[in-house]
């Protein structure tokens, strides 16, 4: 399976609600995620951390809409735009989060992944 087929089952599996099974999956234990604010949280059990309580903080999810994806198979290196819309617990309404996230591959596994983007809602 190329990084195209790999990347794309992760954001399959956000798309469904299972995205922290893609993260068990495709990220590796010394992962480095880069936040949209440049914040860099290193290791796969703090980034565990972070996306629960991400997730723990949404109320609905309302989709997710994905608008360019690439591979550089040869860098093993992935590129990925997309929407995602939520409501947050005790938000008025749905919030877009447009993003691009850039991730670094090691063979089968995410070593780095930088995020870009805004939330508008």
């Amino acid at each position: 399976m190329g990084y195209l087929e790999k990347i794309s089952d992760v954001y399959d599996h956000i798309a469904q609600g299972t995205a922290m099974d893609a993260f068990e999956e495709y990220y590796d234990e010394d992962v480095v995620m880069v936040l949209e604010d440049g914040t860099e949280v290193e290791g796969k059990d703090t980034n565990r951390e972070r996306e629960h309580e991400f997730f723990d903080s949404v109320e609905e999810f309302h989709g997710l809409d994905v608008s360019g994806i690439t591979s550089n198979e040869d860098e093993g290196i992935t590129t990925v735009e997309s929407t995602m819309t939520v409501t947050f617990k005790g938000a008025d309404g749905p919030m877009d989060i447009e993003q691009v996230a850039v991730q670094n591959w090691d063979d089968d596994q995410i070593v780095r992944e930088r995020f870009y983007g805004t939330q508008n809602g």
